[in-house]
């Protein structure tokens, strides 16, 4: 070990003083927390050990340089009390014999050795005293400077809320719980044009507006009770002059450190131009910019909100109105007078349903459209709306007849929607234009289930020619001398995979009008060529003629002369069993003069038929001038020949008519075909008028091809 000289010669003992620090620095490490490391706190206490000894042995002897490591103990932070109770009580039983060497102690060890315990204890108490007296003054001048800057925080806070709260430029105004004002700053009390002073007098409910006042009242009285901390809403308050001002509102709840409610701050911000401009906004978003009535955008809301409202039994009614012939007005007299126009007859219609408080809204256009709420009957609303726009109108120097037509709608208001009734409506207005001018229509659910069916057809007719669904129904026309039948007429059919089998008369009008009857008529020539072509191979001694209608558009067509010649080219017919046959219309053309087309067909070999004859233009000189082979009887002419019942003058008088034609008919060297033969005494007495073939139930009924062939297998004539 290593042995620490002593710095007045005396030999240490065998324990030495490291080994006494050593065991000390372990002692104060396990008694209590030590901010050093163990080689820093041995370190430490060596020197005081060394110390201690040279102060035992020191002549004259004092025990400051004991309270001197007291001291330093100290300011080493090794103040575990258990660490001072194991240093004095070493120091009085170990430090003499391991530290200070045999028999070189002096006389009074004892009594300096007490000494040093005394002046160790002393200087480490009064070191602890003088340490916590510091932290206690510290402690103390840390506080007195934090509140000195809360102070001054608060004071700050303080002037800043005052300067935000007196220069905003918006109002502010601070309340109690019990809505007393307690103060607000000079922009709140300009707006409501009151002073400071009257304003600290009131209670926030007087400056409520009556119309909101409960439910701003209700919401103030939520927020002081604590069960919301803050609010926005928009609201008006009356100033002190009676006017309104509109505001946007914004209300905090202040509370107490234990959560109770204090007080109310509202901040307050004048909107009323903007408010103002919003209204001005919506107004002309809802509102038609050229007569001032309602729009189709307030008219369908307002409508919405009948019907959601509206008990089920509740009727509602509209009349859906649009002028007659206003479109010529604009074109001749000009857009301005017609605005004008529009102008007075806006007004009209709203004044004279003024009384009954009925909604008048233009749709755009020449369109109104009047809501009948109320149980009050649309029939008589709509007919004093036609009174208003039918008396006589003056625009500038101009005086104007204007007539409209109305269609009306009136039903519960659980029986149908807000767009189910506009969409009758219109479909309504569009039956009394189709009527006349200067009328009403009412909806008739029947009518419109029929319509809607027909637009069903119209929608499924494409596809039903793509999907192959029409077939071919052929109908016998009889020689009426021999019996024989000599021709079939094609007729079409709609094999509807719903509907079942239609007739012509439901789709073939539907066809020309969205010109798919020229598609149509082609699948139709094609498809007879096919079955005739198949007769004339299995029969080619019955030379049996199929003819084949063509509507006026498809005889119309540029095309139709090379569509003829590919399908008979195409399926190997010969053209002379082919014919085709056409209106009197479709014969003449579009502008009175004879069809270029037919002589090219006449070229082609097919044989040509006016169908209907008697019915359309009869002019006799054309006729005498076209390639026509055949002339068919319109069927009014034969029924009245039926002489079953029907009056003898009238069966007389078109029996004389029917033989006037046949005559004239081979006097043109043209062959004569009468249609709707129902009965044997009207083909009798045809037969007896000189008619060549008959057409019609007595012969027999259009039916499908296998039927022709069978017929043709069987031999059979009638």
């Amino acid at each position: 070990m290593a042995v620490v000289p002593d710095p007045v010669g005396a030999d240490v003992g065998r324990s030495g003083a490291q080994g006494y620090a050593a065991d000390w620095a372990r002692a104060v490490r396990r008694l209590g927390f030590v901010p050093l490391s163990a080689a820093e706190t041995e370190r430490l206490l060596l020197v005081h050990t060394v110390r201690l000894a040279q102060a035992a042995r020191a002549e004259p002897f004092t025990a400051r340089p004991a309270e001197e490591v007291g001291r330093a103990l100290v300011e080493a932070h090794l103040t575990e009390p258990r660490a001072l109770e194991w240093s004095l009580r070493a120091l009085g039983a170990d430090f003499p014999r391991r530290v200070l060497a045999a028999g070189g102690w002096p006389g009074d060890l004892s009594e300096r050795i007490a000494a040093m315990q005394g002046g160790l204890a002393a200087g480490y108490a009064r070191a602890l005293r003088d340490r916590t007296f510091a932290q206690q003054e510290r402690i103390a001048r840390s506080a007195w400077q934090a509140r000195d800057e809360v102070e001054q925080a608060l004071r700050d806070s303080e002037a800043r809320f005052r300067a935000v709260f007196t220069g905003a430029a918006i109002g502010i105004g601070i309340a109690g719980v019990d809505g007393q004002i307690i103060d607000v700053n000079q922009a709140f009390a300009d707006m409501l044009g009151y002073s400071i002073e009257e304003l600290c007098q009131a209670n926030v409910a007087a400056l409520f507006h009556p119309d909101d006042a409960a439910g701003m009242w209700e919401l103030y009285q939520e927020m002081v009770e604590g069960k919301q901390d803050a609010a926005r809403v928009e609201k008006r308050y009356y100033r002190k002059d009676g006017s309104v001002v509109w505001t946007d509102l914004a209300v905090s709840l202040i509370r107490h450190d234990d959560g109770r409610p204090r007080f109310t701050v509202a901040m307050i911000e004048d909107i009323t131009e903007r408010y103002e401009l919003q209204q001005r906004l919506r107004f002309q978003a809802l509102h038609d910019p050229l007569t001032g009535l309602p729009n189709r955008t307030l008219f369908f809301e307002t409508l919405g909100q009948v019907f959601d409202t509206a008990a089920p039994e509740r009727r509602v009614g509209v009349c859906f109105l649009d002028l007659d012939g206003f479109k010529a007005i604009n074109d001749s007299l000009g857009h301005d007078l017609g605005d004008r126009l529009l102008v007075m007859i806006g007004r009209r219609l709203a004044e004279c349903v003024a009384d009954h408080g009925h909604l008048v809204a233009r749709m755009g256009g020449d369109e109104f459209v009047i809501l009948v709420d109320g149980g009050e009957d649309a029939v008589a609303v709509a007919e004093a709306a036609l009174a208003a726009v039918a008396a006589p109108v003056h625009v500038g120097d101009q005086q104007l007849a204007v007539s409209a037509s109305v269609g009306i709608v009136e039903c519960p208001a659980a029986a149908t929607t807000a767009s189910e009734l506009m969409k009758a409506a219109d479909t309504t207005l569009y039956w009394a234009k189709a009527a006349g001018r200067g009328r009403y229509a009412v909806y008739d659910p029947e009518r419109s289930a029929r319509d809607m069916a027909r637009a069903a057809l119209v929608a499924g007719l494409p596809a039903a020619l793509e999907r192959g669904e029409f077939v071919l129904h052929y109908q016998p026309i009889v020689s009426l001398l021999e019996g024989r039948m000599l021709a079939v007429e094609a007729l079409v059919r709609w094999d509807h995979p719903e509907l079942g089998l239609i007739g012509p008369d439901r789709f073939i009008g539907l066809a020309e009008e969205t010109g798919l009857i020229v598609g149509l008529g082609e699948w139709v020539l094609r498809t007879a060529c096919r079955d005739a072509e198949r007769w004339w191979r299995e029969f080619p001694e019955a030379r049996l003629v199929v003819s084949v209608n063509l509507a006026a558009r498809q005889a119309d067509d540029p095309a139709i002369v090379d569509t003829v010649a590919d399908a008979l080219a195409t399926t190997g017919l010969p053209a002379e069993l082919l014919q085709l046959e056409l209106t009197e219309s479709a014969v003449m053309g579009s502008a009175g003069e004879p069809l270029r087309s037919l002589h090219r067909l006449a070229a082609l070999g097919v044989r040509l038929a006016v169908d209907d004859f008697g019915t359309g233009y009869s002019n006799l000189a054309y006729l005498r001038r076209l390639p026509i082979h055949c002339l068919k009887l319109a069927g009014p002419f034969v029924e009245g020949i039926r002489a079953d019942g029907t009056d003898v003058v009238a069966d007389h008088r078109d029996e004389r008519i029917v033989d006037a034609l046949v005559r004239l008919a081979h006097a043109l060297e043209l062959w004569v075909t009468a249609e709707a033969v129902e009965t044997g005494v009207q083909a009798e007495r045809l037969r007896a008028l000189r008619c060549d073939t008959g057409q019609g139930r007595y012969f027999g009924a259009p039916a499908p091809a296998e039927a022709i062939t069978a017929r043709l297998r069987g031999g059979s004539a009638g």
